[in-house]
């Protein structure tokens, strides 16, 4: 049985929202505007952003060189955590050696945590050898001291882009922020107080002003905000049908957090069934929301998205709710 590698980390706190933190590790846009040490550029890249997805890069050197990697996701949790498999790449996205005289690790697992506090970003990178030989786990140890100088200058880029206006997030714009196949995750800045944005949430009376898409109005017929508490309503269309929904509260965590279980049809429509987590977050005046929907299976969401236009449905319902918010 071979011994653990003594793991690589480092961690630096960004002043700026986790939001924008979590945008710049997860578009391609974005990643070509910063990673890597001073010096580098990224010419050519591609993401697919899920578990299993590939972020595959060219990194082009100070004098014309090129060095070519890639990440493979092993789980992506919006907006805390990323894990991936990192190895050195060939132009068509094949696995090769670094090209050192030492013997080093061809693949090595690295985790990614984003905390927020007070509207500031800590990000820990912590990084190991995996099926590595003994004398690749001793040259991963050795050099941690080098890896420790390219991600700080890694870092000094993030920071830099972190405080440039053309990642400024406007506080009406909603994200989609969905990574895994089997999940929806949407999040809005709203320019309205926590306690606010929680009552209007809450309130049944609030509820049926704002609740659904565009031209949707809303019906609630019974609504017990508590754990264990049912939430029956009715949304109706612009063409007239109806659209029963049930709901089953699981955790109420006053002012913080919501969480129900969900079954519904439209009539001809299939079943929407599906886990809700909504969480109401201070960003300085305002409160952010990030809605985490997770489906039964990637099949499930599929069906979802393409017989309710759950994504944009959300994005309008979000909308809605800033438009009433404006109101109070």
């Amino acid at each position: 049985m071979t011994s653990p590698t003594k793991p690589f980390v480092i961690s630096r706190t960004f002043d700026a929202p986790r939001s924008l933190v979590w945008r710049a590790w997860t578009e391609r846009d974005q990643l070509m505007r910063w990673f890597g040490p001073k010096g580098i550029t990224i010419p050519i890249c591609s993401l697919d952003l899920r578990p299993g997805g590939v972020f595959h890069y060219c990194m082009r050197l100070p004098d014309g060189g090129e060095m070519w990697g890639r990440w493979v996701f092993r789980e992506i949790a919006p907006p805390e955590r990323i894990v991936w498999v990192n190895s050195f790449s060939d132009p068509q996205g094949g696995l090769t050696r670094v090209p050192a005289d030492e013997p080093w690790p061809t693949e090595m697992l690295c985790v990614a945590t984003l905390r927020e506090q007070d509207g500031r970003t800590t990000v820990t990178l912590e990084s190991t050898a995996i099926n590595a030989s003994p004398e690749e786990r001793q040259t991963f140890e050795r050099n941690h001291e080098s890896m420790r100088t390219g991600w700080t200058g890694t870092f000094d880029q993030l920071e830099a882009h972190l405080a440039s206006p053309r990642l400024a997030v406007e506080p009406e714009a909603t994200r989609d922020l969905s990574a895994a196949a089997d999940e929806i995750v949407l999040t809005r800045t709203f320019d309205a107080p926590r306690d606010l944005v929680w009552e209007v949430w809450t309130d049944p009376k609030h509820v049926a002003q704002w609740w659904g898409p565009a031209g949707f109005t809303t019906r609630i017929e019974a609504m017990e905000v508590r754990p264990g508490g049912i939430w029956k309503h009715v949304m109706v269309g612009p063409d007239g049908v109806e659209y029963p929904n049930k709901s089953i509260f699981r955790e109420v965590a006053k002012p913080e957090r919501i969480t129900y279980t969900h079954g519904g049809a439209g009539k001809g429509k299939p079943g929407a069934n599906f886990t809700a987590t909504w969480t109401f977050e201070e960003v300085g005046k305002g409160t952010r929301i990030t809605l985490h929907m997770k489906f039964p299976s990637a099949g499930d969401r599929e069906a979802v998205v393409k017989a309710y236009g759950a994504i944009e449905g959300g994005k309008q319902t979000l909308a809605r709710l800033a438009a009433h918010l404006a109101t109070r």
